[in-house]
């Protein structure tokens, strides 16, 4: 092979596909010298893309939102081909298709080993966790891209059972290497249950996912909370509530209106730092979910948090929330006794499952959160309609595999 073809990101608002060498067997430099390890990696493979997708954590990078640097490779959403295998690999062929967690683990660790796979220790030098294509995240290249590597591939790696089922399931599957198990740890983490009822805030792919996920677990009612009226539209579209925040109207009052009392038993953050105010021009402010969330979820809830809150944002609305530090109503959640659940979702935990519903045909999360097909070189247009509020969740297919 002669080459590899990755977007990267160009600075606020802008992406390219960009050409790079064919990948290697080896661990990115700054992985082997900062944790003092070979950079040898025969524990790897080599996937061709099937499908890899624009996810809403990317669009924080593009907007300009965190500290990637120009020319960062991106894209965490990886569903492959195995072409090359490295001589340590024992359990995957060339031919095998698989979805690639985009927690990054190595599976020998203290973390790894207790099935918090998203805060591996040897994979980062700068913090426990990695991430393909991601800012801090280890330095990794991305997986929107036409090759990639995967190290620690029997590990990582989730192979699906047949062929031809998995690329004629590929838009569900492919949901498989993050925004499905991370609604479903969203959800799972807020304690949904049997008869519960959820909110879940925002109406993006993952917020979507969740209330997906939400139904899964037996919820009674969902409501999702956006001021963007066509995912809201989504969202009702397979049986959710809307709470439409662009009107002002305090989300107690249409969380009554639902269900008869202002507050839920779970509650879900599918929002993150980027949060706005209520109302149609309401300012950024970042503690707004958050405190929404602990507001509406009742005594001894629990509130799952997969939105993503960063310790460096240079365009945040102010100097201390530059560095993470937001007006979280704390006082609020401890005086009701709330647990709050963070971090990245460690997908290993959930995704053979949540594969498991797809292939019996008992989850269509492809529907819920909208799966448009584009190619490698529409992915600047993609990222442009996802960041004006698309109800789509953007799948990029760089070979022409997805029928």
């Amino acid at each position: 092979m002669s080459g590899n073809r990755i977007v990267v990101y160009k600075g606020p608002g802008e992406v390219a596909v960009e050409n790079f060498d064919y990948p290697t067997l080896e661990l990115p430099q700054e992985v082997a010298e900062g944790l003092g390890i070979k950079r040898s990696a025969p524990h790897a493979v080599i996937l061709k893309l099937v499908t890899t997708n624009i996810c809403g954590s990317d669009q924080h990078m593009v907007r300009g939102r965190t500290t990637a640097p120009v020319g960062q490779t991106l894209g965490h959403e990886i569903t492959g081909e195995v072409v090359e295998v490295g001589d340590d690999v024992l359990f995957h062929s060339v031919g095998d298709i698989c979805s690639v967690p985009f927690n990054i683990a190595c599976g020998r660790c203290r973390m790894c080993n207790e099935g918090q796979t998203g805060i591996c220790l040897n994979v980062n030098p700068a913090r426990a966790g990695a991430a393909y294509g991601y800012v801090d995240m280890g330095g990794w290249l991305g997986g929107q891209a036409e090759y990639v590597m995967i190290p620690y591939a029997d590990f990582n790696l989730l192979k699906f059972p047949d062929r031809d089922e998995a690329l004629e399931k590929i838009l569900d599957l492919t949901m498989l290497s993050d925004i499905f198990p991370t609604g479903y740890h969203g959800a799972v983490s807020a304690g949904v249950t049997t008869g519960s009822t959820v909110y879940v805030a925002g109406a993006g792919p993952v917020g979507l996912a969740a209330a997906y996920s939400a139904q899964l677990l037996g919820a009674a009612t969902v409501i999702v909370g956006d001021m963007n009226a066509d995912r809201l539209r989504q969202a009702e579209s397979f049986g959710c509530a809307a709470a439409d925040l662009s009107k002002g109207d305090a989300l107690a009052d249409i969380i009554a209106d639902i269900v008869g009392e202002p507050e839920v038993d779970a509650a879900v953050d599918a929002v993150g730092f980027e949060a706005r105010g209520h109302g149609h021009d309401a300012a950024e402010a970042p503690a707004t979910v958050l405190n929404d969330v602990m507001s509406v979820a009742r005594a001894g809830a629990s509130l799952g948090i997969p939105g993503l809150y960063v310790t460096g944002d240079p365009g945040a609305v102010d100097e201390a929330a530059k560095h993470g530090q937001i007006g979280v109503r704390l006082g609020l959640g401890w005086a009701k006794s709330h647990r709050l659940v963070t971090g990245q979702c460690p997908v290993k935990k959930y995704n053979r499952q949540l594969m498991n519903l797809i292939l019996a045909d008992r989850a269509h999360i492809a529907q819920a959160v909208g799966a448009t097909t584009i190619s490698l070189d529409q992915a600047a247009e993609g990222y442009a309609q996802f960041d004006a509020g698309a109800a789509q969740k953007f799948v990029i297919d760089p070979h022409g595999m997805v029928s």
